[in-house]
């Protein structure tokens, strides 16, 4: 069972936000009570906090899904929801997190530094907390929003001051013991070091970490042996020290071509991280030494003596040790001191030149709200020969999923506050016209809906029961134009109706025209007048 990790992955979703209350207080001698219904709690957070305590991401390698619990939903009487818990992940120091394309979005160093993974949702405001002046009673609440899902890769780079890089049974662990109170496991045969170890060294007023990390062989960068997967454990380090092995056996070794081949795989991870941390002094470039090891061994003391002059022409620090009688571990400790302190001083004027003051300057007024703030963009789109508005932006998406649909007093309620963010002003000037398709949020869980400007702001003014919107209703007032277009069309019947009867009276169905029926009345009603006017 493996019982250190330093990659994972792992899903972290924020918890929902509770939905608002709609709730009317009824109670006995106490009439037009008013709404009462509470808000909906957040929901809780999933967060990243480096602890001191831990050393391995193993406990995400069995539970790589994190949830956070929900906010809990409001209830009448003025009772708001519980928040839900932040849920509080333990990580190791030196944490990089990273997305799924290998953008880096967070490095946690130092302890108690976090990083919040997955927000939690907002909860809803229950109807009491939408009530005004003008909208007494509400009908409706806004519902609490979903927490966000991220899925990330955590990966542990170790902070260490010294990193100790060689071949496989080079003495590297054994080093670390012998000038540390670290006890790696150490055996005689190759690859006995699977993981990193830590260990930490005095050196006069010194105090510094050491990094021993799975051997090297040739063709690591290619994926043989262990590769180069725990190289990133010598990432943060000040300096590097490469162990060479002065009493191996094996044919085809010396120490010149194992420092050489160290030198070619350093290089070629160098590339490959090149990109991740631009301002970072490549591998290839900090400081080194050159530790021949084994040295009690007389074949391998020899062979130090003569291959020293070479390192140190190339310009190399050689230091002769042997961790079986710890001979020259003092002068080395004092050697990797002066590195680390160097590289510390270095670090801090770095600091002090990038520090800047901050200047806390006011945000100039802006009259209006909308297109001068940015809190919406949109885009037109041709989807199939027809125009589509896509509208992005963080207050309509969010009015959005609060929306019960449901509800008209609700969508209209939506409707009025895009109208005061200038939705409908932005989709005039860029040419929209009632009838086109317009997209509010992503593609995959986006609202779409057929525009309308003839909608107006001010539900609250109109009656109506609560739930309802009067603006909803299909019977809307005609205009002048629609009028005008009736009454031709019952002129075009009348019409068509006259001429069908002079037809069928031509056919013989009819003994008497219309015409001359009509010309009949009047002349039989001016008749009737005479009569009247004689026999007075």
């Amino acid at each position: 069972m493996a019982s250190f990790v330093d990659r994972v992955v792992v899903h972290a979703t924020g918890g929902n936000g509770g939905h608002g209350c709609v709730s009317v207080k009824r109670e006995k001698f106490k009439p037009l009570g008013g709404p009462d219904g509470g808000n909906g709690g957040d929901g809780g957070s999933v967060i990243l906090r480096v602890d001191g305590q831990s050393t391995t991401l193993l406990g995400f390698h069995h539970a790589p899904h994190q949830k956070a619990p929900n906010g809990e939903p409001g209830k009448g009487d003025m009772r708001h929801g519980f928040k839900g818990q932040d849920l509080v992940l333990s990580v190791p120091d030196g944490t990089v997190v990273k997305d799924r394309e290998g953008n880096v979005l967070a490095d946690l160093l130092g302890e108690g530094s976090e990083y919040v993974l997955a927000a939690g949702g907002m909860g809803g405001r229950g109807n009491a907390a939408l009530a005004s002046p003008k909208r007494k009673a509400p009908g409706f609440a806004l519902l609490g929003t979903p927490g966000e899902e991220q899925e990330v890769e955590l990966e542990l780079k170790s902070i260490a001051d010294i990193a100790l890089v060689g071949f496989p049974s080079a003495g590297k662990s054994s080093l670390i013991a012998a000038m540390s109170a670290a006890r790696p496991k150490i055996a005689d045969y190759p690859f006995t070091t699977l993981v990193p170890n830590l260990g930490v060294v005095q050196a006069g007023d010194t105090r510094f970490t050491v990094a021993d990390v799975p051997g090297l062989i040739p063709g690591a960068s290619e994926g043989k042996g262990l590769g180069l997967e725990f190289l990133r454990h010598v990432e943060r380090c000040a300096a590097l020290v490469h162990v060479i092995d002065c009493a191996t056996l094996e044919p085809g070794r010396d120490p010149l071509t194992d420092l050489d081949a160290l030198e070619e795989e350093l290089a070629h991870y160098a590339e490959a991280v090149r990109d991740e941390d631009p301002t970072a002094v490549p591998l290839t470039e900090r400081p080194r030494l050159v530790v021949l090891n084994k040295v009690d061994v007389p074949d391998a003391r020899e062979l130090a003596n003569f291959i020293r002059p070479e390192l140190e022409q190339r310009g190399y620090p050689v230091f002769e040790v042997s961790t079986a009688s710890h001979e020259g571990l003092r002068e080395l400790g004092f050697a990797m001191a002066a590195l680390v302190s160097e590289a510390r001083e270095q670090e801090e004027r770095r600091a002090e030149e990038q520090r800047t003051v901050t200047v806390l300057q006011p945000e100039p007024a802006r009259r209006r709200r909308g297109r001068d703030r940015r809190e919406f963009v949109i885009t037109r789109e041709d989807r199939a020969e027809e125009p589509l508005y896509h509208v992005r932006g963080e207050k309509p998406e969010r009015w959005v999923l609060q929306t019960d649909f449901n509800n008209d007093e609700a969508v209209g309620y939506l409707a009025d506050r895009f109208a005061k963010l200038g939705i409908e002003d932005e989709l005039f000037r860029i040419g929209a016209k009632p009838g086109n398709a317009v997209l509010i949020g992503p593609e995959e869980n986006g609202v779409v809906f057929d525009w309308e400007p003839t909608m107006v702001g001010g539900a609250e003014l109109l009656g109506g029961p609560r739930g309802s919107d009067l603006r909803m209703e299909e019977t809307s007032r005609p205009t002048r134009r629609e009028k005008r277009e009736q009454f031709y069309d019952r002129m075009d019947a009348k019409s068509e109706a006259r001429a069908e009867l002079e037809e069928e009276r031509r056919a013989g169905i009819w003994t008497e025209s219309v015409d001359e029926a009509r010309s009949r009345r009047r002349e039989g009603g001016t008749g009737e007048t005479k009569e009247s006017d004689d026999s007075e």
